[in-house]
């Protein structure tokens, strides 16, 4: 898994720390989609779980740094973005809901956006 803190990517040019998280998304949207046709009692699915709460985690900690220095508004909404794939990645585990479909396309729309 990747993983990242802010200072390391403030350390990196902003196209390499875009890059970076590009590909921990890409990561994180591969695993998902592996564990869509496995099923959400796979083993692909608890990869899955793991690795998309864990990197949502990180990247919901650096969005509340206060060293960040994206715009306020954009980390609050980013940092709800987060919560919420995070609450959805529970969900699954817990068997409450039966597809990564909507925490695919969320990830994907983010990942589009850091291009």
């Amino acid at each position: 898994m990747y993983q990242f803190s802010y200072s390391e990517i403030r350390q990196d040019s902003g196209s390499d720390a875009r890059e970076r998280e590009r590909e921990a998304l890409d990561r994180a949207i591969e695993l998902m989609e592996k564990a869509e046709e496995a099923g959400t009692h796979s083993k692909e699915s608890v990869e899955a779980i793991y690795a998309t709460r864990t990197l949502w985690g990180i990247l919901v900690e650096d969005l509340a740094n206060p060293e960040n220095s994206l715009p306020d508004e954009l980390r609050a909404s980013l940092i709800s973005i987060g919560l919420w794939v995070m609450r959805e990645a529970e969900a699954i585990r817990l068997g409450k809901t039966q597809s990564f479909q909507g925490i695919i396309d969320v990830t994907s729309m983010i990942r589009e956006g850091l291009e």
